[in-house]
């Protein structure tokens, strides 16, 4: 993949940044290295490699995955002006 001086000032119009001619050019170039090196990572034969979450070994911290409700319905509503039942009372509008 390669990227030209139109595509540059196509994503810097979209993300919003002052580019000037002659950084254009310049990130072309450096944009293109860029891509060059994901492109030689991606002829890395990888099967049979782990999947890390960091460069150091360690084991992720796990939990039971339960659901619940948060028993913080009184908490969420102490606060509110009004409430009913653990809900959230507000005027009624007609218009």
């Amino acid at each position: 993949m390669s990227v030209d001086l139109q595509t540059v000032k196509r994503v810097a119009h979209l993300a919003r940044i002052a580019v000037s001619e002659e950084d254009a050019e310049r990130m072309t170039g450096e944009l293109n290295a860029i891509l060059g090196f994901v492109e030689q990572l991606n002829e890395v034969d990888v099967s049979g490699v782990e999947p890390m979450t960091s460069v150091t070994p360690m084991e992720m911290k796990k939990r039971q995955d339960g659901v619940t409700d948060g028993n913080k319905a009184v908490d969420i509503v102490a606060n509110a002006p009004a409430t009913e039942e653990n809900f959230f009372l507000v005027p009624k509008v007609v218009e």
